[in-house]
C-alpha cells in the first residue's frame, strides 16, 4: 500500500534502482497507477463486458471516494453496456453476494458461468443504487472501435494495445476509407498502454519507411533505435486525444507522431509512463521491480514522469463527472479534434 523507488545503490549489494516502500503522496498518481493497471484478465471479463480496478480502504481514504470494486471499461456492444452498466460504477454483489476491493477474484469467478445464462449484478453510481440481470455471452474484449462522424471525418478508439490491436487497428481503418473519410481522429483517452511492439505498428502504418520512432535508452547510454520498416498505408491527417489518463504504449505513439508531424494532439497532458520495468522473485516469494531502461521519442523527449504535451490544450467542463464516461454534447475536446479535422482537409 506504499510504492517508490530507491535511485541509489542499495548497501552492500551491486543493485540500483531497487523498488521500496515510502509514503503515499500523490492521491491522484496513485489512482491514475490503479486505473492503468489491469486487475481483472481478459479471461475474466469475456463474459460480461466489464473491466474492474479494486481500490482499498487506505487508497479510497486518501482520494476521498468509496473503496469497493470499480467499473473502469464497458466493452463496446457487451451484454454490460446493453444493460446500463457504465465506467464509474461500484459493484456491490453478485447474485446477492458482497464483496470488499480484496476479493476481485472471488468476484469475477462469481460473475463467469455458462453462455446464455444471466447474472444479477448491484452496482453503485453515486449515491443511488441499481440493478441489473445481464446474459452471460462470449464477446472480444476490448475491440477497436471506429466510425464516420459529419464530414467524412473517421474516428477509431481503443483502450489497450493487446495481440491483434495494430491489425485490428488496420482492418478498422480499411473499412473506414471505404466510406471515404478526409481525416482520422485516433482517441487514445483513458488508454493505459500495453504491448509496444502493437504500438510501434500502428506508427508504421502512418510514418515514412526508416523514421525513428523510438530510443530505448538504459543507464550507461547504450540505446536501441526503433524504426518504421514499411511505407506508409494512412495519408490522411491525424488527429490524437490524450487526457491523464493515457500511458506507455499510447503515449510512445502520441509522442512519435507528433514528433515527426504526423498528427496533432488534442485535450491533456498524458501520465507519463516511459520505462521498462522488470520484476525480480527473491526467495520468501515477494518481489523487486527494477526500472533498466526509459523511453524517448524521435525528438529525445522524455516520457516518464513528464508525458506527451498536447498541440491544442483542451479540458473537459467542469460539469463532467468522470473522464471515463463523457457525455458526447459535453465532449470538448472531441469537439475541438473534429474541427482541426474540418480544417485539415
Amino acid at each position: 500500500e506504499v510504492i517508490g523507488i530507491n535511485s541509489n545503490k542499495i548497501g552492500g549489494t551491486a543493485v540500483e534502482g531497487m523498488g521500496y516502500a515510502i509514503p503515499i503522496t500523490t492521491a491522484k498518481t496513485i489512482l491514475t497507477d490503479l486505473m492503468n493497471a489491469s486487475s481483472v484478465s481478459t479471461k475474466d471479463a469475456a463474459f460480461l463486458g466489464v473491466v474492474g480496478r479494486d481500490i482499498n480502504e487506505s487508497y479510497s481514504s486518501a482520494l476521498g471516494i468509496p473503496s469497493g470494486i470499480y467499473v473502469s471499461q464497458v466493452v463496446s456492444g457487451s451484454p454490460a453496456e446493453k444493460a446500463g452498466i457504465e465506467p464509474g460504477d461500484i459493484i456491490v454483489s453478485v447474485n446477492g453476494k458482497t464483496y470488499k476491493a480484496s476479493e476481485m477474484s472471488a468476484m469475477s469467478n462469481d460473475i463467469k458461468g455458462e453462455e446464455g445464462t444471466e447474472v444479477e449484478i448491484t452496482i453503485l453510481r453515486g449515491t443511488e443504487t441499481k440493478e441489473f440481470k445481464v446474459k452471460r455471452e462470449k464477446i472480444k474484449v476490448n475491440p477497436v472501435e471506429g466510425k464516420v462522424l459529419d464530414n467524412n471525418i473517421g474516428y477509431i478508439k481503443f483502450t489497450s494495445f493487446d495481440e491483434t490491436t495494430a491489425d485490428d487497428f488496420k482492418n478498422k481503418y480499411e473499412e473506414l476509407k471505404k466510406s471515404n473519410i478526409k481525416s482520422l481522429i485516433i482517441d487514445l483517452r483513458n488508454n493505459g498502454g500495453g504491448l509496444v511492439d502493437q504500438a510501434l505498428k500502428i506508427a508504421d502504418y502512418i510514418t515514412e519507411k526508416d523514421s525513428v520512432l523510438l530510443y530505448e535508452v538504459d543507464k550507461n547510454g547504450k540505446e536501441e533505435v526503433k524504426k518504421s520498416e514499411n511505407d506508409p498505408i494512412i495519408s490522411e491527417a491525424i488527429i490524437i486525444l490524450t487526457n491523464e489518463n493515457t500511458a506507455s504504449a499510447s503515449e510512445i505513439l502520441a509522442g512519435a507522431l507528433k514528433d515527426l508531424g504526423k498528427a496533432t494532439i488534442v485535450g491533456t497532458k498524458t501520465y507519463g509512463k516511459g520505462v521498462i520495468q522488470q520484476i525480480l522473485t527473491v526467495k520468501d516469494g515477494s518481489g523487486i521491480k527494477l526500472t533498466v531502461e526509459e523511453y524517448q521519442t524521435p525528438n529525445r523527449n522524455k516520457i516518464n514522469k513528464i508525458g506527451i504535451e498536447p498541440n491544442e490544450t483542451v479540458e473537459l467542463p467542469s460539469d463532467v463527472e468522470s473522464v471515463l464516461n463523457v457525455p458526447e454534447d459535453k465532449d470538448t475536446q472531441l469537439q475541438k479534434a473534429q474541427e482541426i479535422a474540418n480544417k485539415n482537409q
